[in-house]
């Protein structure tokens, strides 16, 4: 489970050459900017180990045409049209409407398709439709996808997609009452109903398996000739087969410069791609979560599930990274601890593990982003996801340090604490302990948090359905809260004051309530998972906590502030909230998890909403951020690799243009 927040973490990476500066931002469009971020120490590592990390960043970079067509059917040949026309049509490209053009494009590039990558709803576009017909006659009909249909089809589905905002409106629709599955354009299913993709994996598990495998985790779900659904697998020789053999052809090179553990892994790996078998799927988990001791590692593989409202189908993503081993000591310190955590939540008894296994954590350096893994990027990581592996074999958790420097560094001077935290003294913690406190956050919502607690017998981890993604980061952030004020943390080390805890939550207070909201269209509900997850935490809380004024809105000048007034009443709501959202998990108590979620995670309040939408423009900040990819080179002697060098390039567009043309191996239409 890979958990989104935007770090303030101070930067550690390695020093520029005296006179020069590290441009972190490469472009801002929309309420987007794009940055770079750095890979300290890579030059440190073995040849070995950078040899691996190129190869395995090769394969990072093939999966990227699998998630633009897992996120709609149409992203393919409507990004592949777009690109045409922006490489090749005759238009005045300074003035009129090529601007909004290339902002749409950008936009399309960012979300790995038409709807946005947080809120799922479809980009609208700032350019007619008269002038998208302009640049389609001024570009050369050679210069289009023609793996689509005609090019009559091709334009014609690709205008509809653009301009029709009827037409699959949203790439996740998780709406109370409606079906799921026919109103979501994300591409897992087709003509298949909610309650006949349910019934088809209902049917598929056995309740008396304890070590079930992720059923329809690596699969498109259709309507058979036969009016039967039916899979189409991804894998060698199924769907997404070009990309998938990409995938493994660097793989293979990998493995020359891999120890044996991690050679057994990869292997294991590209057998799962081969056959699409799940049993391989969790064999090469099971091997990979004990692979605690390599400096180098992976994800690879179709992982995370939150683009399928039903919670089953998981996403093509991938990182490349090695550790920081400085800054691992703590996260280390913690899952060292593990078993105290677990015996002292404050969750029912019968939840909690007699004996946690296999808890390993650490900090790294992300070498290569690809998949649903870029250019949006986690700043935490915790897997596998499968509960009965996390039971028997434990889990791996990392909070990613180079990525919480970049986003630090890009929002040094914005003006946004200053604007939205009413306290001076809340804002002195938060600049004092905040990075501080946002590292131990993820380390705690990642390493424990999402390995903490049990399954009680007969429940199989998939009830809550399409609010189980919010229910179960709500559980990793809830246990992350109540601990980061606990003392123990002193007593380990790892906090110089308990004002850490309290940085934390004036901040996870005010994000939970306010300005997250800033990334919502006004109008619109919350859907995605992780910000439902901060809103019912939040909100619960206020309202559990409003007769003995725990949290308080306060309106000043015309503005509204929330302020935290009892810093330790508010731990103890955050470990009852962590008891029922447990005790929901645990029993599969869908009725309780849909209450919880739709009471307190979806609603915005609107006349908040526009006073806090007004007050973010006027700072100018762009509420969402990614990145672009450093270039690794070899150098050669006499045919053989003697180094690998990294470069940081600085054109977003020369990137994404770069990928499309080199790295792209599906047909239009899959």
């Amino acid at each position: 489970m890979s958990v989104i927040l935007l770090g303030t973490a101070a930067c550690g990476g390695e020093d520029q050459p005296a006179g020069t500066e590290f441009e972190w931002r490469v472009d801002r469009f929309d309420d987007i900017q794009v940055l770079r971020y750095r890979v300290p120490d890579f030059d440190s590592l073995s040849l070995e180990d950078k040899m691996l990390v190129y190869y395995l960043s090769r394969a990072a970079l093939c999966g990227r045409d699998i998630l633009f067509d897992q996120n709609c059917r149409y992203n393919l040949p409507v990004r592949r049209t777009l690109e045409a026309i922006y490489e090749n049509a005759e238009a005045d490209r300074s003035c009129g409407q090529w601007p909004a053009f290339e902002k749409y494009l950008k936009k399309v590039w960012f979300a790995n398709g038409v709807h946005h990558h947080y809120s799922g709803d479809k980009f609208i576009p700032e350019f007619g439709e008269d002038y998208f017909d302009t640049l389609v006659a001024s570009t050369p009909a050679a210069k289009f996808p023609d793996d689509y249909g005609t090019p009559d089809e091709l334009i014609a589905i690709v205008r509809r997609v653009i301009f029709d905002p009827e037409f699959m409106p949203v790439r996740v629709n998780q709406q109370e009452g409606a079906d799921m599955l026919l109103t979501s354009a994300m591409n897992y299913y087709e003509g298949v109903s909610q309650k006949e993709a349910e019934r088809f994996y209902e049917r598929m598990a056995d309740p008396r398996d304890n070590t079930p495998v992720s059923y329809g985790l690596n699969s498109k779900l259709v309507m058979g000739e036969d009016g039967k659904p039916v899979e189409m697998v991804w894998k060698i020789g199924g769907m997404y087969s070009p990309a998938v053999e990409k995938i493994v052809y660097w793989l293979e090179k990998a493995l020359e410069y891999a120890n044996p553990v991690q050679k057994a892994s990869i292997e294991k790996l590209i057998s799962f791609y081969a056959t699409g078998d799940l049993v391989e799927f969790d064999q090469f988990n099971i091997l990979w979560v004990q692979d605690t001791l390599s400096t180098v590692d992976y994800v690879c593989c179709f992982t995370e599930v939150y683009g399928d409202p039903l919670g089953l189908k998981a996403s093509w993503e991938s990182m490349i990274n090695f550790k920081n081993i400085e800054a691992t000591r703590r996260p280390e310190t913690i899952s060292a601890n593990a078993q105290w955590f677990e015996d002292n939540s404050p969750i029912d008894d019968r939840f909690k593990k007699k004996e946690v296994k296999g808890v390993s954590a650490k900090v790294i350096n992300a070498a290569m982003l690809g998949g649903d893994c870029y250019p949006s990027t986690p700043i935490g990581v915790n897997l596998p996801n499968a509960d009965w592996i996390r039971r028997d074999y434990g889990s791996k958790s990392v909070t990613i340090q180079n990525i919480t420097d970049a986003y630090d560094q890009a929002a040094r001077g914005n003006g946004f604490l200053e604007e939205f935290m009413l306290r001076a003294e809340d804002r002195e913690r938060i600049e004092k302990y905040g990075s501080l406190a946002d590292n131990l956050h993820t380390d705690l919502h990642e390493c424990l948090g999402h390995g903490s607690g049990q399954l009680a017998p007969g429940v199989k981890g998939d009830e809550l359905k399409n609010y189980g993604s919010a229910l179960e980061e709500a559980r990793a952030d809830l246990f992350a809260l109540y601990y980061i004020a606990d003392p123990k943390l002193m007593e380990l080390g790892l906090v110089p004051s308990m004002d850490v805890g309290k940085a934390e939550y004036a901040r996870y207070i005010m994000n939970g309530m306010m300005t997250q909201l800033v990334r919502i269209e006004p109008g619109k509900n919350v859907e995605q998972a992780h910000m439902r997850n901060r809103k019912l935490i939040c909100e619960w809380c206020y309202e559990q906590g409003r007769a003995d004024n725990v949290i308080e809105k306060v309106v000043e000048n015309g503005k509204t502030y929330v302020v935290v007034n009892d810093f330790d009443r508010l731990r103890e709501l955050f470990g009852r909230l962590l008891k029922e959202v447990q005790r929901i998990k645990s029993t599969g108590d869908l009725a309780a998890g849909r209450a919880l979620v739709e009471k307190y995670g979806v609603r915005v309040d609107p006349e908040l909403h526009g006073e806090l939408l007004e007050r973010y423009a006027a700072l100018d900040i762009a509420p969402y951020s990614g990145f672009i990819n450093p270039v690794y080179n070899p150098v050669m002697d006499n045919g053989n690799i003697v180094d690998i060098q990294i470069e940081y390039p600085e054109s977003y567009v020369d990137q994404m243009m770069e990928y499309s043309r080199h790295w792209s191996y599906l047909p239009s239409k899959n």
